[in-house]
């Protein structure tokens, strides 16, 4: 396995590449002769990236067909374009390219100062009109080599991510020989190949029904805002401005929103405890897919999406880690079936499915809504509250009976947890606390919690705030002061802010000062005479905050990993923010 990385200037190139298996790593600059033999001697390891799939594997391939490798920068970096468009001579080179890098990451940098790794950027403009000095490529080689080396660490953890990946590669090439290339395909890809799907072109996409099994009465009226052909769309153009098309309206009590991309209703800033029931729907759109024959008419044999749905079901009975990549293929067919690029391209169905299940979940919270007080709504599932707050009650059995009648009706199963205490700001970020101890026989955690405040983090994911995460986690879960857990934290990597500013902003100002550095880590000062930080419109030149920033805040991008907190660190700022998001639950 090789793990690389492509710098491109206007008048220089270069790349390394770090071996795995034999713990070498390689460096050429200028050479495309050099590359070439390289790429020849390894045509068949999996060469691994970060963002390689949009970028290094094509400045890679330009070089081998003897294009300027900055024109190729250019055309993918300065005009947005995918770099497969640019030659078709790019066919020529085959490559075994794995990228590390997911949609809804926010860049290699991020994650380096979420871990608490050294984030200071190579002080060698990337727009430099001359040839670069040894001392600046030998500057550049070294910024490249941390990148590899950090692009491996990021790898480390996404260990079980590429495993999956490779799952749905060896699914795909069942019956045939391994065929390696297909590791570049993204997962939605890899899933049409896998249920033989051809891409169609469709004239239906608003053409909707309503599922046979429901029984709606009382919110009648959210079946007749679907049935009006005028909200038969995505968006439109109100007082000038483009807006959602959807319905928000009141029901049970809760305010709820209805659309095209699935039902969400909470009450805001909710705080309560008692007896709470949630009810989630086992698999929904997989299951309302095969009960209700949504699949995407592209599949050639939908029967196959039948056999992978009971087949996943057998192997994580059995504990069989191919279960995940099925797992894969399952959820990820709701999704590809409105990207036009993918096989499974079906609009219809993909609106189908979204309506149907949450006309299904109106349907369960309408039988629900005299036996208990519903607290939240969402895609698969309903949060309720016994009227008596007690869980040895008569309402349990008239709760369970109106869950039964609705399963055996439409076909789809309920998966029934226990709570005794509920902190909810929106229905987008809340703690739910178990009954029972706090986490299970395997230690892990069986409390549920979702949203920015208070998600599990992951070393990966660990750039803003920690500390107000794990400050606001101890206090509802276990009632630990907000500033004692502040205030008892010595390490400064819970207290970063690591920020990195898009292609819109030209720089960030520290004060006065200008940085190099596109991302940051910064934390709040007790020293007035630490300034905030701005970043600089590209095209307007306008300064704007840096979201979530301190208004006085020291910069420190080194590595962390081990620092301890400074005397300056401003805890106090953090306490108050923590208190203020706290508020925003309805606690305080």
């Amino acid at each position: 396995m090789l793990f690389y990385d492509f710098e491109v200037f206007s008048h220089d190139w270069l790349v390394v590449i770090m071996d795995t298996r034999n713990r070498e790593t390689t460096v050429i600059v200028n050479d495309p002769g050099k590359l070439e033999a390289f790429y020849k001697a390894n045509q068949r390891e999996i060469w691994v990236g970060f963002n390689s799939r949009h970028y290094d594997q094509y400045i890679l391939k330009a070089i081998l067909c003897g294009f300027p490798p900055k024109k190729v920068n250019d055309y993918i970096i300065v005009r947005g374009l995918p770099g497969w468009k640019f030659s078709s001579l790019f066919n020529q080179f085959p490559l075994n390219n794995y990228d590390v890098m997911t949609n809804i990451d926010r860049g290699l940098k991020f994650f380096e100062g979420s871990m608490g790794n050294d984030i200071r950027e190579s002080e060698v403009p990337f727009d430099i009109d001359r040839p670069l000095t040894p001392e600046e490529i030998e500057q550049t080689i070294f910024y490249c080599k941390h990148d590899v080396s950090q692009t491996m660490e990021v790898f480390v953890k996404r260990k079980e991510d590429f495993e999956a990946h490779m799952g749905l590669v060896k699914i795909a090439c069942q019956g045939k020989p391994l065929n390696l290339s297909l590791i570049g395909k993204t997962k939605p890809q890899l899933s049409a190949i896998i249920l033989d799907a051809t891409r169609k072109d469709y004239d239906d996409e608003f053409d909707i029904d309503f599922p046979y099994s429901m029984q709606i009465e009382k919110y009648r009226a959210v079946i007749d805002w679907y049935s009006d052909p005028g909200n038969r769309c995505y968006s439109k153009m109100i007082n000038g401005r483009k807006k959602k098309v959807q319905l928000e309206m009141n029901v049970a009590g809760v305010p709820h929103v209805f659309g095209w991309g699935g039902v969400h209703g909470a009450i805001p800033q909710y705080h309560g405890k008692g007896y709470f029931i949630n009810m989630d729907v086992a698999s929904l759109y997989p299951s309302l897919m095969i009960k209700y024959n949504l699949h995407s008419r592209s599949m050639s044999n939908p029967a196959k999406y039948v056999e992978i749905y009971k087949q996943r079901l057998e192997y994580k009975k059995a504990g069989n880690p191919l279960q995940l990549p099925l797992k894969l293929v399952l959820n990820s067919t709701y999704g590809v079936m409105k990207d036009k690029n993918n096989a499974l391209y079906d609009p219809l169905q993909a609106n189908r499915v979204c309506v149907y299940g949450q006309l299904l979940i109106l349907d369960l919270i309408e039988h629900l809504e005299p036996y208990a007080q519903i607290i939240q709504s969402n895609t698969d599932g309903v949060l309720v509250r016994m009227p008596d707050g007690k869980d040895e009650s008569a309402w349990y059995s008239l709760i369970d009976d109106v869950a039964f009648e609705w399963e055996q009706r439409t076909g789809l199963q309920l998966e029934f947890d226990e709570y005794r205490e509920v902190f909810q700001k929106d229905v987008n970020n809340y703690i739910i606390i178990p009954s029972g101890p706090l986490h299970d026989e395997k230690g892990k955690p069986r409390w549920k919690s979702k949203g920015a405040y208070v998600k599990k983090l992951s070393s990966l994911d660990y750039g803003d705030f920690p500390i107000i995460n794990r400050a606001l986690n101890e206090y509802m879960i276990r009632g630990v002061p907000i500033r004692r857990t502040i205030r008892e934290c010595d390490r400064l990597i819970e207290f970063q802010l690591v920020s990195k500013i898009s292609g819109k902003y030209s720089c960030i100002m520290h004060g006065n000062k200008r940085l190099k550095e596109k991302c940051i880590r910064v934390f709040a000062s007790l020293d007035p005479a630490d300034a905030g930080v701005q970043k600089i419109h590209a095209v307007k030149n306008r300064p704007a905050k840096i979201s979530n920033s301190p208004e006085h805040c020291f910069i420190c991008n080194e590595d962390i990993s081990a620092a301890a907190v400074p005397a300056k660190l401003d805890r106090e700022w953090y306490i108050n923010l923590a208190n203020k998001r706290l508020a925003d639950f309805g606690v305080i």
